[in-house]
This record gives C-alpha cells, structure tokens and sequence, in this order.
C-alpha cells in the first residue's frame, strides 16, 4: 500500500477546489437540473411509459418540492454553466480510476455473446435467460424495497427518538431550519429508493441488450465471482478516489454525491454509498459488476446493498438494530456527522476488543477492506481515535441505553409475587 498510497495522485483535481458536504439554497438550479437529468437517465434506460420511469418522475417531484422546504431556493446562474469545463473533467476524472477488473469484465460478457453468436445450434436459451435474469432484476428490487420500507416504519413510529439523537448531533442546524421529522424521515426513504433505482439502470441495460447463455452459465458465474474478488481487492483504492473527488470538486458533489449527504444519516439511504447519477456512472464506468452472469450480479447486489443499508444505520436503538460494537469498527459515522474524513471504505478491524463473532462474519470482506481506514492514515494523516468519533460513540451507547430502559419500563409486570 506504501507505494500505492501517493496524494499527488490520489488528490489531483483539474480546476478549482471547492469542499462540499451540504447543500445550500443557492444550489437549487443545479439541483433542478441533476433531478431532470436523474428522470431523463430513467426514461432512456427503462423506457419513457416503464413503471420505474414514473415512479422516479414522481420521486423527482418529491425531492425538488423537499429541497425548497429544506433548503430554500435562490435563483442564480446554475454552477454547470459558470464552469462547463468541469463536466468534461468529471468523466476524465472516471475513465482515469477504472480498474483491470472492469476490462476484463466487459471482455468476458463479449467473448460470450461472440460464442452465442457463432455457435447458434447449443443450447443456449437467451430468450429463457433473459426472462431468468429479468425475474431477478425485480426480486431483488421488491424484496429490498420491502426491507427498506419496513425501516421506514420504524423510523416513523419511533421519530421523537429519532429526533431528539440527531439535534444532538451536527443535524441540529438542519432540524432547526426545517422542524419536521417526519419530512426528513419520507426524505432519506426516497432518497434511498431513488437511488436504488438509479444504481440498477445500468443492469438494467445490460440484460436488454446483451445475451447471456444457459449452457455456459456453469462458467460464467463462478467466473464472475472471480473477476469480482480481485476486484474487491482494488475497491477501497478506487472508492477513495472516486470519493474524494466527490467532495473536492463542486460539480461532482452538486450533480453526483450530494443526495446521499442531503438525507438523514439512517439505514434508509443505504444502496451502494452513493447519489443518484452517482451510481449511474460507478456501474457503468466504475464496478465491473452489470457484466457479470445475472445470476452473480443478483447475488453481489443483494449482499452490497443489505449491507450498505446496515451500515448506514447511525441512529441507534431504531431498526435495523446496530450495536456499538459495529460502530467502533466502522467510521463512516463521522462522515455523515459533519467530517470529511474518511474518504475510504471507513473500517478498521484490526484493532483491540472487536468481538470474536464479528471476525467472523468480516471474513466475506477481503484483508483490504477490513482495514481500509489505514489508507486514509496514510493519505491525509487520519487519526482514527479523533473527538468527533468518541463524541459520536458516547452518543450512540447513550440513546441505545435509553432505548432499553423504555423497552423494560414497556414490559407488562409479573404476577409472580
């Protein structure tokens, strides 16, 4: 990692560096124009009268009519237009951070099709597979929409707690600006379904357009599952960049990574750690993973996005149910707690007192995402026992204990003398 592990190139930016990590109201006509461009991205991939295209219409509308109330709206020359350069740079920007991975990815998916093509009396069934993977496609969005709703159940039957953590946190502001708890809470479930829906367009895509075989799927998806373990080896390399960018490059957060950070930090904008058009563009010129077999693409979504939903999960003692102990591993927290640090994968395993069982289950993770923090160390000289962190912690241990005392006080009392 030493070697790997260069600011001159892990930070260079073309033009102007500007911080972001909130919105303000005279973002509104850039805003405007991202949601429009958001809608137009659905109607070319699903098709202008597909259901998903409506509904992301009208999660458009919700998401506009939210950042006035959340935001106000200032009229002003949209920022794209001041510095258009930076829209060119931003795809120089993607096309510099591709991995080996997607190459050889995209390769293997036309190498297929080229076999499907010259060899047209096997078995293959693309008609079959198509329908296989388009059966798939919608499980995996039906069934995590379901999950994500039941959160927001949750977080609605349970708003005041939800409430009073984060005006105890640098949410406080925002709250003050717009009282309603319950806006916000809707606001990060439609942030995260938007999103959701935005990531899988490019899948989408991909099983329109491409044919994928029956008899070579024995191949193909152990295949698949190759490809994307050596590119998990390379992950937290290219999400520190692409991240980084994110949030140093204005246009980048306005039209690309912004929304995550506009929403409530809860389990409910979980998809993949990122925006709408964010996620667009981290699978298509990015992640390897829309040209794998759908069986695998299936597969790693599920787990990417169960995961990421938990992991975005900062306000305790509400469900998804996160305890401490996942917390004191993982400091993406911080990050959506007004700190720009870390820009990585954010965790930290290797490290005193992790419990035995939570090893365990980080063996899915490879050794470089267990232990991504160390590249932010490196990079930005990133001190993981930081203020923020212990603050965030104390907080966290505090509304989960307060939680529990309402659980008992709730329990009906015993007969029993």
């Amino acid at each position: 990692m030493n070697n790997e592990a260069d600011p001159a190139t892990f930070h260079k930016l073309y033009g102007t560096r500007t911080s972001r990590l909130v919105y303000r109201g005279d973002d509104f006509p850039d805003y405007l124009l991202m949601t429009a461009l958001v809608w137009l991205v659905a109607a070319c991939a699903f098709g202008p009268r597909h259901p998903l295209a409506w509904i992301t219409l009208g999660l458009c509308a919700w998401m506009v009519w939210a950042f006035r109330v959340r935001h106000g709206w200032e009229l002003a020359v949209p920022k794209i237009a001041r510095r258009p350069q930076d829209a060119l740079y931003m795809v120089v920007y993607k096309l510099r951070n591709m991995r080996l991975a997607w190459i050889v990815a995209a390769a293997a998916l036309l190498v297929e099709n080229y076999v499907i093509w010259r060899t047209p009396g096997l078995p293959h069934h693309t008609a079959l597979m198509r329908r296989i993977a388009f059966g798939l496609f919608y499980t995996h969005l039906a069934v995590l929409t379901v999950y994500r709703s039941a959160i927001l159940v949750a977080h609605l039957r349970e708003k005041a707690h939800v409430r009073a953590f984060l005006m105890e946190t640098s949410w406080k502001a925002a709250l003050a600006r717009q009282p309603s708890i319950a806006i916000e809470i809707v606001h990060a479930y439609c942030t995260g379904l938007l999103t959701h829906i935005l990531l899988l367009a490019p899948w989408y895509l991909a099983i329109t357009y491409f044919n994928f075989s029956l008899v070579l799927l024995p191949l193909t998806v152990p295949l698949g599952f190759y490809i994307h373990s050596r590119f998990l080896k390379v992950v937290n390399l290219w999400f520190y960049r692409d991240h980084w960018l994110a949030h140093h490059s204005e246009l980048e957060f306005l039209y690309l990574h912004g929304p995550h950070h506009d929403a409530i930090p809860s389990g409910l904008i979980g998809v993949s750690g990122n925006g709408y058009l964010e996620g667009v563009l981290r699978h298509t010129m990015g992640g390897p993973g829309i040209f794998y077999n759908p069986v695998t693409t299936f597969l790693i979504h599920c787990f990417d996005v169960k995961v990421d939903i938990d992991g975005h999960q900062f306000i305790p003692g509400v469900y998804p149910h996160v305890p401490t102990s996942v917390q004191l591993i993982n400091q993406h927290s911080t990050h959506h707690f007004g700190k720009l640090e870390p820009y990585s994968l954010g965790l930290k395993l290797d490290q005193p007192g992790v419990p035995e069982d939570l090893l365990r289950r980080a063996r899915v993770f490879t050794k470089e995402q267990q232990n991504s923090a160390e590249l932010d160390e490196r990079l930005t000289g990133f001190k993981w026992d930081n203020p923020r962190f212990r603050q965030y912690i104390d907080l966290y241990e505090k509304y989960l204990a307060m939680k529990s005392r309402e659980s008992i006080s709730e329990q009906p009392a015993s007969l029993e003398p």
